[in-house]
């Protein structure tokens, strides 16, 4: 799941994100508002978690404006103004929670999960199947014909991302920019290893392959259906 972060104290910033990474989640970081709105406005998120006080652009605003265009994903506010009426004003502007700093990330990590379980709508967004393998977001669990398959967090992101573009290509570069946030050097053995560890999981004691390497292109997830005979 893709988290976007809007914070403009940079410690605080990068405490949330690795915070967020390591419990599995993909983040996005922007530290100044409008960054922030183009972000939130132009791509696809799970959850937002937005500071209250932000630079070019408040929090508030931020909010607002998103909720005005239609964009109904969850928000949390965090703010180091502790007034019943600052939550109030926050919560009225169309946040689903409001969270006061200090916190412990235990609780924002708490209320988080529970702003994505109210986020689903439907069991079905709940889940993702690619034929046979099945993989539940909220459980963090993934299964290949009813076998568990025990994967480590990156892995685990690497294959939700590939769930989620089943039947196509996917880069390198796609893969490095969402699922570990930078920019690197697309021709970096990195992607390759984790593959190559994701694919003997899958597809170990398995007759047909779910996870292909398309030579010069990149990857692609697809069910042994709709592969090439």
């Amino acid at each position: 799941m893709r988290i976007l972060v809007i914070e403009d104290d940079a410690e605080a910033a990068s405490y949330l994100a690795k915070g967020l990474r390591e419990s599995g989640y993909a983040v996005d970081v922007a530290d100044e508002g409008s960054d922030g709105l183009f972000l939130a406005a132009n791509e696809s998120f799970d959850a937002m978690i937005i500071d209250r006080m932000l630079p070019t652009i408040d929090g508030l605003s931020i909010v607002q404006s998103l909720r005005q265009n239609g964009n109904d994903c969850p928000i949390m506010l965090l703010t180091a103004v502790t007034k019943v009426d600052e939550r109030v004003r926050g919560l009225r502007s169309g946040a689903d929670d409001y969270l006061p700093k200090p916190f412990a990330f235990s609780e924002l990590l708490a209320r988080l999960e529970a702003l994505l379980r109210r986020g689903q709508a439907a069991p079905a967004e709940t889940m993702l199947r690619v034929g046979e393998l099945q993989m539940d977001l909220l459980a963090r669990t993934v299964h290949r014909d009813g076998r568990a398959i025990d994967l480590q967090p990156r892995e685990f992101r690497i294959l939700e991302y590939l769930m989620r573009h089943a039947d196509q290509v996917v880069t390198r570069t796609m893969l490095l920019e969402h699922v570990w946030n930078y920019h690197f050097d697309p021709q970096t053995n990195v992607i390759d290893v984790h593959i190559s560890r994701l694919r003997r999981k899958l597809d170990k004691d398995f007759d047909t392959p779910l996870l292909h390497t398309i030579r010069g292109a990149g990857y692609c997830l697809r069910a042994p259906q709709s592969a090439a005979s």
